[in-house]
């Protein structure tokens, strides 16, 4: 039984990522985000990194071949 990554899994840790690069970056004074006052960025890139975060861990992200096979496996045993 093959299961792939789901496109949203992908999605969210692509995310994910880029909101941690956005997030280091705005620390060592790199401005990603094109926004006159410091404050107003800052935020910005708070926001975009907590809610990607929380978005990556809510979902159900089945990651590992192991875990695509188990969800797979509950699928079947619930029809």
């Amino acid at each position: 039984m093959k299961k792939n990554i789901s496109a949203g899994t992908v999605t969210r840790f692509i995310l994910l990522a880029l909101a941690l690069v956005n997030s280091g970056l705005t620390m060592f004074g790199v401005q990603t985000i094109p926004v006159d006052e410091a404050a107003v960025s800052d935020f910005i890139a708070l926001l975009f990194l907590g809610s990607t975060a929380l978005l990556a861990y809510w979902k159900d992200n089945d990651v590992s071949k192991k875990a695509r096979e188990r969800k797979a496996l509950d699928e079947v045993g619930k029809k």
